[in-house]
């Protein structure tokens, strides 16, 4: 078993240490990272200037680009062998419900998705790496559980984790769940810069909207692991019809 890992965070995060350890032994590693946090970078691809390798004296490889380029660049062309499964996190904090659109650890296993390849994104709920070490076992779980038992799906999955900020014996178990929904984003912050300039950050995410039982909102608030299975099919199939009388009537 030959697994890339991979994140948003930067080669230098926590997270990625952790679960890069956590695996180490069941599988061949190799982590492909990039140099600085791209949180937020989503499914971005760099195609305005070339990309640059560097090794880390961790070994790790990170790439001055997106977690996307991490993993694309490192399947088709950087490793001399085709991973069996892409790895992603683990994050500093959740990716749960429409987070997963803005998501850049859940980009970088996309991108191993999309390229054929099994691929799961971890993440940890709660900001700040409390309990770090209880995701990384999670983690280990999770990638142990699907080397042993094989996913019961025609082609490649892409699974997006989340774990509850708890000591691994407080957890819940590992449950199925969907995505949830969120309310609309709180307002932008205004501010002032050095030069008197107004600049604006962006501001936080809203509460969530949809996070009944089955989703990973309620999940992870019950203290237990969500695993959801993600596709890219952006098709709105509900609306085929609608769509075909608006254009032929």
């Amino acid at each position: 078993m030959r697994i890339l890992i991979s994140n948003d965070d930067g080669y230098f995060a926590p997270g990625l240490a952790a679960l890069a350890e956590s695996l180490r032994d069941m599988a061949e590693i190799v982590v492909v990272a990039p140099e600085r946090d791209r949180s937020g970078a989503s499914n971005s691809l760099t195609l305005d200037r070339p990309l640059s390798v560097r090794t880390a004296s961790t070994g790790y490889l990170y790439l001055n680009g997106t977690p996307t380029d991490c993993v694309h660049v490192a399947v088709t062309g950087l490793l001399d062998f085709r991973p069996d499964l892409v790895v992603s996190g683990i994050n500093d904090g959740a990716n749960m419900g429409d987070d997963t659109i803005y998501s850049g650890t859940v980009a970088a296993a996309m991108e191993g998705f999309l390229l054929g390849i099994p691929a799961i994104a971890f993440s940890l709920a709660n900001r700040g790496h409390e309990h770090l070490d209880s995701a990384a076992r999670v983690a280990r779980d999770v990638v142990r559980r699907f080397i042993e038992r094989p996913y019961p799906s025609a082609g490649p999955v892409l699974l997006n984790v989340n774990i509850p900020n708890q000591p691994y014996e407080r957890i819940g178990g590992i449950v199925p769940t969907r995505l949830g929904k969120r309310h609309h984003a709180e307002e932008v912050v205004r501010a002032t810069n050095p030069r008197g300039e107004t600049v604006y950050w962006i501001g936080p995410a809203g509460s969530a909207k949809d996070a009944g039982p089955g989703t990973d909102f309620f999940a992870v608030a019950a203290g237990q692991v969500s695993v959801t299975p993600l596709h890219i099919d952006l098709t709105a199939t509900a609306l085929s019809d609608a769509n075909r009388r608006w254009l032929t009537d």
